[in-house]
Order: C-alpha cells, then structure tokens, then sequence
C-alpha cells in the first residue's frame, strides 16, 4: 500500500482494443475520442493545482559503480510507464495522437494535462474526462470496457475452473467469444518487461552488493514467469547499499471493478542510513502494536513476520503508476500476504516529496482549518510521523481470515471496498501508534496537541483529492465519524474549526476498533453501509476546501533523467 490519492469515478467505456503481445497496440478497433468542455471546469485551473518542483537529490555520495547502476534502473524505470499507459488505457497512443491532430487553440495544454495523468481523466477533478466524454472504466485497462462486476462474478460461478487465473494480480481479462480469458502480464506486455529485465540483469551484472545483485536478477526473472514471490523475499533482504528500488506490478488502486490486478511502477529512491536508523527503532514494537489494537483478542493478527524495515529514502526517479496522480510519500510493500506472513513488509519514506508536500501544501492549509492557537500547532514532525506509523500499521491488523470455515484473506473478501477501508485503518492505527509510543516514553506526551493539530488537518489535505478516492473516502469517513463523536466543532464567527482532544482521541480508538472489526470478520455489505454512512462532507467542509484555492492541491516533481 502507499500514501497516494487516486481518484475514483463510477462508470463504462465503450470497448477497447488491447495489445497483443508483442506487437505494438492496434489502432482501429475503438472511436476516436473529440475534445468536450463543460461548464465550470477550467483545464488551465487544473494545471495551476499542481506545484511544479524540479527534484535535485543529493547523488554525490555515489560511487561510479553505483551511479551506473542507477541509471540502468531510471531506464528500467521507463518501461514501467510504458506499461501502465495501456493499463489506464489500452488504446493510448491512438487516443494520444488524436489530440496531437486537432486543431485546437488549446491543443498544447491537453496533451500536456494527456500525458501527465496518461490519458484523457483529470486525478484532480474525481477522474473528470477532458478529451471526450468518456469517463474512465472501473475496470480500466485489465479488463472489458463493458464488462460489470456483476457480470464477472456470474461469469466466475458458472465457471469456477477458471477462478484462480482471472482473478490472478498478473493477468488481464479478454472476451474470445462468449469466453472470458486470462492473458499473463508476461505475455501482455513482453514487448517492455523484456528490455525491462535486460536492463534490471545489466545492473545485477555491475553492482556488487550481493543482496541487491539477487533481488535484481530475481525480478527480471518475475517479469518473464509472472511469480514474484521469491523476488519480493529478496527484496525484503536488500541491505548493505544506498540503493533502494521498487520495480514491478503492486498495487490495486487502478483496478475499480475488483481490486485485484496489479499495477506497474517503480521508485528509484536513494536511502538515508541516519534518519532511517532513527526511525528503525519503531519497528521493534511492532508485535507490541498489535497487541494494543482495540478488538478481541481473537482477532489480532500474530501470523504475520515483524521484519518490516524501516527506510528514509529521497526519490530519484519514479516510473509507472508512481508517475500520474497524487504523488506519493511513503510506501509499505510488498502486498502479497504470503511474503508479509514471512517477513513483514518493508516501509519507504520518501524524504524529499513529503517536505514538499509540508512546505507547500499541509502547512498553508493549517490556518484555513484551524482556529488561530490550533493551527500553530501543525508540526512537519508529525506530518512525518504519522506517515511512517500509516505505514506501519498496514502490516498490523486482520490479513489472513477465515469466513465461512473457509480461508481467505480481507483484500478478497472486501474487493472493491478494501483499498478505502485499508487506508482509512491505517490512519487511524498510525495515530493510535503514535499515542501508544507517548505512552511508552518513546515520544512526548506533552506533543499532543501538536499531534492533533497535524492529523485533523492531514484529512482536509486527503479530502482535497476527492472523496471517492481511496485515501480521500477513508478521510471522509473519518471526518463523518468524528464529527458526530465531537472531536471537533465549527466556529461560526471564526470561520475555522476547534478540536476537543479528548473526544478527538476517543473517537479514533471507537472507529480503528470498528474498521478493523470490519476487516476481521470480511463484511463487504458492511463496509459498504458504514462508507455509505460517514463518507460525505458538509457545508462546512465544502467551505475550508473551497478556501484553499489558493493552496496547490499536490505537486508535480520534476526528477533528473540521469544521475
């Protein structure tokens, strides 16, 4: 999982043509889409929302064999992107050059706005269509344009032999007829995993760090068989080298129709040993964590490895589904529940986004939601705590579960509610964590204040995304719950609101225990109720967005092609 926002619209598209392995994607077989304006959306606003900050990491403590090694992997990195394109959209470079044809006077700006969410829905605007009417399907590129998640799910009961392989992380879902199909990712998008791996095999022939050399040569292999299990326990092992990649298919997000398939990116990232040993002392707890979560004790969760690194990196380079969207801070990987029952998962903090992000967007929104004495209180220190706690606590909580005497696991039960609830559980268990540690001495208890201050103000920065993105509709609901529990209050005549800390703390230990209650027991109609319940803003949360225009909503780095 990952700290990033992506926005979330309900709706079809007419069909596409995928790409056939190994050929470039055919061209003919859907409309070209046309350019439609709506009243009250500004293409020129939307791009102002994004603070463009040219990323200049520090890479002089490379050695040469390093930096060579590096910028094989921001190669690498490009395939990535190249991939997830046709995951968005599969018929992309025709879509593309249809903008590229027009004649527009505006012509510039739409394949600029194009090409930085890699296609034609704006991640600001909840996945607003601005080439074409067409808003994006909820299946994306994995599946049939037209295909529904009713649809599907009769399709899998009437045949379950073929269960495991469409519903399978790693493959796309075609129509042959009446028949429903299941084509690897290996074989889908060879024409870029290939390079992708000779690339990776280049780097693990150069570098000489045992650990990275094999966690290199496994995923290159992964790309060409689709099983990245053994790779992903590589990954967990990387140690001994400055050099922290993430590269292949992870998350879910995309994936609106089921919350299965898997996404390509990758974070080219450089790791800072001092401040990730400062913060390595938190894992230790882990277990502990656990154990203090607020639900029977039946419920915890003592299967999973409590390894979990802990690593503050700055990124260097970003590929695929990293790229487009809300910029991500920090991330927890892997997802795969049999490598975190092994060995935890690894939590990555990407120093240089998150001080952007503070400095040019938490920080300024702070005395539009807070009344003056509260708003002095937001603290970077906690924006950055908190991070790392979100991250730590989704490897707490229920993972492998059984309903119905049957095994399974909460992401497969839950589908497509799973990605919100878990965000939200995260939040909230990091916020529970860190008051844990203030308990424990770790942290002062004295820095409450400072604590409250920066979370409630963090959910407006989630909020601004939009509510039904999986971060934004988790924050949603947090606010809906905690505003009927009282932790805060509008002022009328100050235009900002107050927080009472007391009910504020209360309040989160009664909604973790009720969404982690959710996720123990697989209650996909409940979560569904308890989203349809909470996950709305009032007038006066519409007001303190609608103030913040002059705010960016998020920020556009611009990374160095090479080191």
């Amino acid at each position: 999982m990952r700290l990033a926002l992506i926005p979330l619209i309900i709706a079809g598209l007419a069909a596409c043509t995928q790409t056939v392995a190994g050929t470039a994607p055919p061209v003919a077989a859907a409309p070209i889409a046309t350019f439609s304006a709506e009243a009250g959306y500004d293409l020129t606003a939307q791009r102002a929302k994004l603070a463009v900050i040219e990323m200049n990491p520090d890479t002089s403590f490379l050695n040469a064999e390093e930096r060579r090694v590096v910028n094989l992997l921001i190669d690498a990195s490009g395939y990535m992107d190249e991939i997830y394109k046709r995951q968005r959209l599969p018929n992309y470079e025709q879509v593309r050059q249809s903008i590229e044809r027009t004649r527009r006077a505006d012509r510039d700006l739409l394949l600029e706005m194009f090409d930085r969410y890699y296609g034609p829905w704006d991640e600001l605007a909840e996945l607003h269509p601005f080439w074409g009417s067409d808003p994006m399907p909820q299946g994306a590129g994995f599946y049939p344009a037209d295909l529904t998640r009713e649809a599907f799910n009769a399709y899998l009961a009437a045949h379950p032999e073929q269960k495991d392989a469409l519903t399978s992380p790693y493959t796309v879902v075609k129509r042959e007829g009446e028949r429903l199909v299941a084509v690897p990712y290996s074989v889908e998008y060879r024409q870029w995993l290939e390079p992708a791996a000779k690339l990776m095999e280049q780097a693990a022939a150069i570098t000489t760090n045992a650990s990275l050399k094999r966690f290199l040569s496994l995923r290159a292999q992964s790309f060409r068989t689709d099983d990245y299990y053994e790779s992903e326990l590589a990954w967990m092992d990387l140690e001994g080298t400055p050099i922290e990649i993430a590269i292949g298919p992870y998350e879910v997000y995309t994936d609106r129709l089921m919350g299965t398939k898997t996404a390509f990116e990758s974070f080219v990232t450089l790791k800072d040993p001092e401040e990730s040993a400062a913060l390595d002392k938190y894992k230790r707890y882990l277990r502990d964590m656990e154990a203090n979560l607020p639900i029977p004790e039946e419920h915890k969760n003592f299967q999973r490895g409590f390894e979990s690194p802990i690593v503050v990196a700055d990124q260097v380079h970003g590929g695929g589904d990293n790229v487009p969207g809300v910029q991500t801070i920090a991330f927890n990987l892997p997802n795969d529940e049999r490598v975190r029952e092994a060995k935890g998962a690894k939590k990555v903090i990407l120093a240089n986004v998150l001080g952007a992000k503070y400095d040019r967007i938490l920080k300024p929104m702070a005395s539009v939601v807070l009344e003056p004495s509260q708003a002095a209180l937001v603290a970077k220190k906690y924006m950055e705590l908190g991070t790392l706690f979100h991250e730590l606590s989704h490897s707490l909580g229920p993972g492998t579960i059984t309903v119905a005497g049957r095994q399974t696991t909460v992401n497969e039960q839950l589908r497509d509610q799973y990605s919100a609830l878990e965000e939200s559980k995260a939040d909230l268990a990091g916020i529970w964590n860190i008051l844990f540690m203030m308990d424990k001495g770790e942290l002062p208890a004295a820095e409450k204040s400072q604590l409250w201050a920066t979370y409630f103000t963090g959910i407006f920065r989630s909020m601004r995304f939009g509510i039904e993105a999986a971060h934004g509709k988790g924050a949603a609901a947090q606010y809906g719950f905690l505003k009927n529990a009282g932790a805060f209050a509008w002022s009328e005549s100050k235009g900002r609101y107050m927080i009472d800390e007391t009910k504020m703390e209360a309040g989160v230990r009664d909604l973790l225990r009720e969404e982690l209650m959710l996720q123990a027991t697989g209650d996909y109609e409940g979560t569904k109720a308890f989203f349809d319940r909470w996950a709305h803003l009032d007038a006066q949360a519409e007001a303190a967005i609608a103030a913040m225009n002059a705010i960016p909503v998020d920020i556009r780095p611009i990374y160095p092609e090479e080191i």
